[in-house]
């Protein structure tokens, strides 16, 4: 059966990233987005982070990465965004009242997104933009004895090559470490990812502005990972199948999944209908160049892709025209807002912050197979 959402607005604005988190300590998720964020549960109540610069119909706000970074206690958040050429974190200044101060990172150019992972295995995110047009960067945040942030990030360039458009992270090697994905090939992580060398493979072309992330996940459970790729500024939506020959060398055999819609920028690989496998759920975003992709003037929405051990399902979650519907943005979150064990969407865009609310019914009854 498949599952009902139950769309609240928010704010009408045109910030494109969001995350919840507890900002103020209460206990219960908060929504932070652009220059406000939303006190929960009910998320109508405001309070300033600050002014974020608007560029044309952008802002130069491009992820909502929480971290308490200065070791206070208190969330802060790591942004960056394409105009600003610099990777910056807010500091949650712990007043609701307040503005955040910002701190630069470092100037990176252009930063098209922001994501984090944990690239050396310690326990701890580390923050790694995706610059086109520059090398590959990851950001390792400084600790204390205790192990409390200290503020302050050491930069490792692991790729001397300009990234292009699209990041994706996991173990594609299959030796159980994080390896980076680009749309023209992939990285193999050494055993130090910090220190040691990186492997480049270029086995593939996922295409000129591919999505962020990429995602590494094993779709048909062979036992090794696979990729799927969305256009974030043209059409299509698939997944790239990895295949080992008889003398252990990768082949990569394309599947489309939705090659009808475009500028699936955003995704996440979750477990939305609660059946212990994960779905894939990903949406347009809106507006992604102000109407200059090809299919800016289609229909768009939501939807939630499910493998049925062939191919994948397509079960819409909001899909029509222009303020009937709902699309991703850039940063996105697939989280239980209001803890009844149901993933509900936190969709940031051009088009406005809403809330997908997952209102079905889940049946937990482990299923066969």
């Amino acid at each position: 059966m498949p599952l009902k959402f139950r769309m609240q607005l928010i704010a009408d604005e045109r910030y494109e990233s969001a995350y919840a988190f507890d900002v103020n300590g209460d206990g219960t998720l908060d929504i932070v987005s652009g220059a406000y964020w939303y006190e929960g549960p009910d998320f109508v109540k405001k309070h300033p982070v600050g002014e974020v610069k608007a560029f044309d119909e952008y802002y130069d706000d491009f992820s909502t990465i929480p971290l308490d970074i200065n070791g206070d206690g208190r969330p802060d958040f790591v942004t960056g965004g394409w105009w600003g050429n610099s990777l910056r974190w807010r500091e949650n200044p712990g007043d609701p009242d307040k503005a955040w101060p910002e701190h630069v990172i470092a100037e990176t150019g252009n930063i098209e997104t922001t994501r984090a992972w944990d690239v050396d295995r310690d326990g701890q995110l580390e923050i790694v933009p995706n610059t086109p047009g520059g090398p590959l960067v990851i950001y390792k945040l400084d600790t204390d004895s205790a192990g409390h942030g200290t503020g302050t990030f050491r930069a490792h360039k692991i790729f001397d090559r300009l990234q292009g458009h699209g990041l994706g992270f996991g173990d594609i090697s299959g030796k159980r470490r994080g390896d980076f994905v680009m749309s023209q090939g992939w990285l193999e992580a050494p055993e130090d990812p910090c220190a040691g060398a990186w492997t480049w493979h270029p086995e593939f072309n996922l295409g000129s502005a591919t999505s962020i992330p990429v995602l590494v996940a094993d779709v048909n459970r062979d036992g090794v990972n696979d990729l799927i790729v969305g256009q974030a500024h043209n059409y299509g939506l698939s997944w790239w199948e990895q295949r080992r020959r008889a003398d252990g060398s990768r082949q990569w055999i394309e599947h489309p999944i939705d090659p009808f819609n475009s500028q699936y920028h955003d995704m996440h690989w979750v477990d939305i209908d609660g059946d212990g496998q994960p779905e894939l759920v990903t949406g347009k975003r809106y507006r992604a160049h102000n109407d200059n992709d090809p299919g800016s003037f289609d229909d768009y929405g939501i939807h939630y892709f499910k493998w049925n051990g062939e191919s994948f399902t397509k079960n819409p979650i909001i899909f029509g025209k222009v303020r009937e519907t709902k699309g991703l943005g850039i940063f996105s979150q697939v989280v239980d807002l209001n803890g009844d064990g149901r993933l509900d969407i936190l969709a940031p865009g051009k088009d406005g912050l809403a809330i997908l609310w997952n209102v079905q019914e889940i049946d937990r009854t482990p299923v066969k197979r």
